[in-house]
């Protein structure tokens, strides 16, 4: 099952020193076969993110207005748009229980 996810603004900050901050589209699902939440997305196309990455993966942190998760980045389609993952809590919100799902 999916989740709603996440779409707005976060500040991606690169192996731990360079910020930026871009437009994401995030959403995840739990694993039932392995017990875990796995979350992933696109970043929007950022010059300065091109260039500092270029075409290689990356480990990142991302921050949302509703919380923060380390990933990874890999490389970029064809329009600079990079994939993002990361395992573990995500950097949005995500319901726990029925009583804060909408019917």
């Amino acid at each position: 099952m999916e989740d709603e996810g996440y779409e707005g603004l976060a500040v991606l900050v690169v192996e731990g020193r360079t910020e930026f901050t871009v437009r994401a589209t995030l959403t995840g699902g739990f694993q039932p076969l392995d017990g875990r939440y796995r979350w992933y997305g696109r970043l929007e196309a950022h010059e300065e993110l091109t260039r500092l990455v270029g075409d290689r993966s990356a480990g990142v942190e991302v921050r949302t207005a509703e919380g923060h998760a380390a990933g990874r980045i890999t490389e970029p389609d064809l329009w600079n748009r990079y994939r993002i993952e990361g395992t573990s809590v995500p950097p949005f919100r995500v319901p726990f229980g029925l009583d804060e799902v909408e019917p």
